[in-house]
């Protein structure tokens, strides 16, 4: 988001050290590894930045990489994998060099004569790197944090992970361009692609020569994107389908589908005209209402006691009931997010009265209600004196923690020294690669500032006419969507709620199923969570029901609104 980066981290990082040998890259990642294959580290000497007017001339950049070799032993499979750590170079339709893209790629070898599917992550902001999916999800190693608890901060440790997807899919993590060691090549500067459009046109091409590459066009191809990473998904998986590349399916994780949906982040663009970026703030306050409410219950500010799942059932029939009346409330609820609630005019809150005839209704406390209708940010509402998650409504900070000073979400405190410190270990051991000359950027701050969001004609993305363009042109296209139920940056009923537009769809015959665990926007973090979406993910792969996922056909109804929802084409949506 423009003014509040969803699902990103704020962590500049130093590649380390270097060890020996470049190698090109190389085609064939799919054929097995021998057990005495050779590692072969690289020092990788070009000086990569990531300033907005950066580019790299053709001469220099170049595709050689890192590649080791491991073993994954899990709880009933063990696999020898392969890590290649390096660059692609994106060319456009005509071949001429768009950007060169750092990438990590965990590959194993087919099985049974199969081909082995290959699944393409991404984060959001925008303006982040891989490296926290990178290092905190499915790879084979991952850092243990303590979340939602703060554990051995800032030292979390590097651990095997027995949770890891590399026995059921490949795995390639892509830095856009400006992010890790990715930049653009000249003419093109690494602004270039900082918009909407661009950036869908560059990762597409990055993916189609990844592809070539490695001669991987017969695998079953996946998008994993998180945050504005489904954003990109959404757009993405419509430009590569135009393109011929068909895909198997995408993972939406931590959705943010339609920007005008959430007026947290559309209003400010708005400016001065906040009113007219207004207009869908009552459908913002109930799309938020369920997740609050999980953080709230996790406080003990509930006066029911529930399961998360069940507790959200209620929240999502509370929300309905009360949805018209929440409708007079919008306005000022979203522009207390911002820190000026007056600057349309006197402030519009719910009555004692009006709180007190939801308190049954809602479970939440007198001054859990209050909190969440306060004129403050509703981090700061729940509990006095205390800061909660943005990112994890479960992590929480006293307010006169020092830490806070630079940065006003306890949840990316959590992660934020801890992926740096990992990043360096990782790169100069574990995976062979080293960047002395450069500086690996997991998130640039200056490209959400500078973000051209613009897409298919309006200022701000709706991409559900790009994903139902996306299942026009491929009805085999599976759609898996999964929030955190804790998770107060991009909330799982607003979710629920855009995707819930496709049912308009009259004849539409597709494949989206939802499912929702403990946990914030980073869902993986959660160590009891984390078994559960890998073992969904795991029947997701293999074609498998998915346990207690809900099919788009159970969602609720969209919101009265806005529900419609035209198909677009690769012409109308990223030109």
């Amino acid at each position: 988001m423009s003014q509040r980066n969803v699902g990103t981290v704020r962590h500049p990082l130093v590649l380390l050290f270097g060890l020996l040998l470049a190698v090109p890259h190389c085609v064939g990642a799919q054929q097995p590894v021998q057990a005495a294959s050779a590692d072969t580290p690289y020092i990788d000497r070009i000086a990569y930045s990531v300033k907005a007017d950066a580019g790299l001339d053709a001469s220099v950049a170049n595709e050689r990489s890192a590649l080791m070799h491991y073993l994954w032993r899990g709880k009933q499979d063990t696999v020898a994998y392969s890590v290649r750590t390096g660059h692609l170079i994106a060319r456009d339709a005509a071949g001429q060099p768009q950007a060169t893209l750092s990438y990590v790629a965990y590959t194993a070898p087919a099985r049974n004569g199969k081909p082995r599917p290959l699944t393409f992550f991404y984060n959001g902001g925008p303006g982040a790197s891989a490296s926290l999916l990178h290092l905190a999800s499915f790879a084979p190693k991952r850092m243990a944090t303590a979340a939602p608890s703060f554990g051995s901060w800032p030292n979390y440790p590097m651990v095997d992970n027995a949770e890891s997807l590399i026995a059921s899919t490949d795995m390639v993590f892509i830095d856009p361009p400006g992010t890790g060691l990715s930049q653009a090549i000249l003419p093109n500067t690494n602004a270039s692609f900082w918009g909407s459009d661009a950036d869908v046109r560059v990762m597409r091409d990055f993916i189609q020569r990844y592809v070539q590459v490695n001669r991987r066009a017969n695998a079953p191809l996946y998008l994993f994107g998180e945050s504005y990473g489904t954003t990109r998904s959404a757009m993405l998986a419509l430009a590569l389908e135009s393109a011929g590349v068909r895909l198997r399916g995408i993972v939406l994780q931590s959705s943010i589908l339609n920007y005008y949906a959430d007026t947290i982040a559309s209003g400010g663009l708005y400016y001065p005209d906040y009113a007219k970026g207004m207009k869908y703030s009552g459908d913002t306050i109930g799309g938020y209402f369920p997740s609050y409410a999980a953080v709230a219950a996790y406080h003990k500010q509930t006066e029911v006691s529930a399961s998360d799942e069940f507790y959200a059932l209620q929240m999502r029939a509370f929300v309905s009931v009360v949805h018209a009346e929440f409708q007079r409330y919008g306005p000022t609820w979203v522009l207390s997010q911002y820190g000026f609630p007056t600057i349309l005019g006197k402030p519009v809150q719910p009555g004692a009265a009006v709180l007190t005839r939801w308190r049954p209704l809602s479970g939440l406390t007198t001054q859990a209600l209050q909190g969440y209708f306060s004129l403050a940010s509703f981090n700061q509402g729940l509990l006095p004196g205390t800061s909660i998650g943005r990112y994890d409504g479960r992590v929480s900070l006293p307010n006169s923690d020092g830490r806070l000073k630079n940065d006003n979400d306890p949840s990316n405190i959590l992660i934020e020294r801890p992926l740096a410190n990992a990043l360096a270990q990782q790169f100069s051991t574990y995976l062979g690669y080293s960047a002395p000359n450069a500086t690996y950027t997991s998130l640039n701050m200056d490209i959400i500032n500078v973000w051209d969001f613009r897409h298919a004609g309006r200022l701000l993305p709706d991409t559900l006419p790009d994903l139902l363009g996306a299942l026009r042109l491929n009805p085999a296209l599976k759609v898996f969507a999964v929030s955190g139920y804790h998770d107060l940056a991009t909330p799982f009923y607003s979710n629920e709620k855009q995707l819930a537009r496709l049912r308009t769809i009259r004849n539409l015959d597709a494949d989206v199923q939802v499912a929702t665990y403990a946990g914030g926007h980073m869902i993986y973090l959660d160590d009891n969570s984390r078994p559960k979406l890998q073992a969904d993910l795991t029947a997701y792969y293999a074609n498998a029901p998915i346990a207690d996922a809900v099919p788009l056909a159970l969602l609720d109804s969209p919101w009265p609104d806005n529900r419609n929802v035209n198909a677009a084409t690769a012409a109308t949506a990223t030109p």
